[in-house]
């Protein structure tokens, strides 16, 4: 225990001497929120990569998903590595840096007002962005949390009040140029914890061969292309958490912050390897829970003999890798963790401030103003979540998943047309429209039972239809 405590200290003291490093060096909104746009190729490919994944899939999504589908969550890694890592970075991201500059814009919401001359969808966006990134937020830190929970035996709200403090004082700090010089070293300390966790959880299975016969044992779907919930199911978790990156404002900033077209080039090749390791290793060992659990050996996982989904990843580690080497699983999340963290706190401040407090509050705020405003704005941001979190309202995995659907409702189809299409059917008036019916569709399935990923597909796929049919009924004022 002692040894972890040290590891965590020296992890959390590097943290905090990166951010009072970059506290003058981001005086200006612009170096606070973007780092200057003059990040390089493999920062940017970290700092992607390292956004996209956090305690949301380790906790989470891998033990849900990896129980309930078994090996055909791997899909869900080819999707996110092919299409929300390798699609995004190929089709767009020359175009955002291109168009942003262009525009002269720093925030998703600025897109939108300067796109389709719209202060009314700039508004729509920004309030959106805040509101539906504070359980997303929370997701990250329930997580983290129960991970600090099952390590240290800490309880439940003091692991949560500790690492929402750390997040709100890391990010009031050193704004994106710190988190991405810190996010090459969470990339290199995610890849080394879970090339860790797949020798060990094949060892502990005796093999992959007999891991595999040992889940076909349990349920032979499990071990099949489309696991027992079915290919809708499986359709809908792999396009949510694939095609949402296509509009996803913590991942879309980072092509605002890119120095060139050739770090572009560089940093796809890298975000996506990245993304296949990353992803491909948490579902696969996710759905090996069903062979290393039962309420039998692992009570704690179970309540009632029924599956605890945000407490088998936890325990399943704990079951597979040495004590001597948990530390490394520890950081591991924590590191997945505290760059999505800072991801979605950085988009949801700039939200207030940049977005709502200067565009329609104070036009005339100075760049020292805003960029105070903004340190005040995270800490307040990681406050509700933090509260958000304690309450836990559902799974992981059903938070993120309403979460996700609501902003790639509101945004997928009204970014992309936006970004390609410059003239008719294409307008402002009927790209808001298009946000708000998607945007209830997705919210009104959810109310009436609706799985969260089905709801969020169903509203993504409407957002990308009805951008331009509703361009075409709604003459352009």
């Amino acid at each position: 225990m002692g040894f972890k405590v040290a590891v965590i200290a020296v992890y959390a003291a590097v943290i905090a001497f990166v951010g009072i490093i970059n506290l003058k060096k981001s005086s200006s909104f612009g170096d606070f929120f973007l780092g200057g746009r003059a990040i390089g190729p493999w920062m940017s490919a970290f700092t992607y990569a390292t956004a996209y994944f956090s305690a949301v899939l380790f906790i989470g999504f891998a033990g849900k998903i990896g129980w309930g589908f078994g090996y055909s969550g791997l899909w869900i890694a080819l999707g996110n590595a092919f299409v929300g890592v390798l699609g995004v970075w190929y089709f767009m991201g020359s175009r955002i840096r291109r168009m942003t500059e262009e525009l002269c814009v720093h925030t998703m919401p600025e897109f939108f007002e300067a796109r389709y001359k719209s202060p009314a969808f700039k508004l729509l966006a920004s309030c959106a962005v805040f509101v539906f990134f504070i359980p997303y937020t929370s997701a990250v830190f329930m997580g983290l949390s129960y991970l600090f929970q099952s390590n240290f035996q800490l309880p439940y709200t003091l692991a949560l009040v500790l690492m929402g403090g750390f997040t709100a004082l890391y990010m009031s700090m050193g704004g994106y140029r710190a988190m991405a010089s810190l996010d090459v070293l969470f990339g290199m300390i995610m890849l080394a914890g879970v090339l860790t966790l797949l020798g060990f959880t094949v060892k502990t299975g005796g093999g992959f061969e007999n891991l595999t016969a040992s889940l076909a044992a349990v349920d032979p779907r499990l071990t099949a292309p489309v696991g027992p919930p079915g290919a809708w199911p499986l359709f809908c978790l792999v396009f949510l958490t694939s095609a949402a990156p296509f509009c996803m404002p913590q991942l879309v900033q980072k092509f605002y912050a890119i120095r060139d077209d050739r770090a572009i080039k560089v940093g796809m090749v890298a975000s996506t390897f990245f993304a296949l390791l990353i992803g491909g290793i948490a579902y696969f060992t996710g759905a090996t829970a069903r062979v290393f659990l039962t309420p039998a050996n692992t009570p704690g996982a179970f309540k009632g003999g029924k599956p605890l989904f945000d407490a088998l990843m936890p325990e399943l580690l704990a079951n597979v890798i040495p004590d001597s080497l948990s530390v490394l699983m520890l950081l591991l999340v924590l590191s997945a963790s505290m760059s999505t963290l800072a991801a979605l706190v950085l988009i949801s401040s700039s939200s207030l401030v940049k977005d709502i407090y200067q565009g329609f509050i104070n036009k005339d705020a100075t760049e020292k103003g805003l960029t105070r405003f903004m340190r005040g704005a995270s800490i307040f941001f990681v406050v509700i979540s933090v509260a958000l979190a304690w309450m836990r309202p559902a799974t992981i995995v059903a938070i993120l998943g309403i979460s996700w659907g609501a902003i790639g409702s509101l945004f997928l189809g009204p970014f992309i047309w936006g970004l390609f299409v410059k003239g008719a059917p294409v307008h402002g008036r009927g790209a808001m429209a298009a946000a708000l019916v998607s945007l209830a569709l997705c919210l009104g399935l959810y109310a009436t039972g609706t799985s969260s990923p089905e709801a969020g597909t169903l509203g993504m796929l409407c957002s990308l239809a009805a951008t331009p049919l509703l361009g075409l009924l709604l003459p352009e004022k």
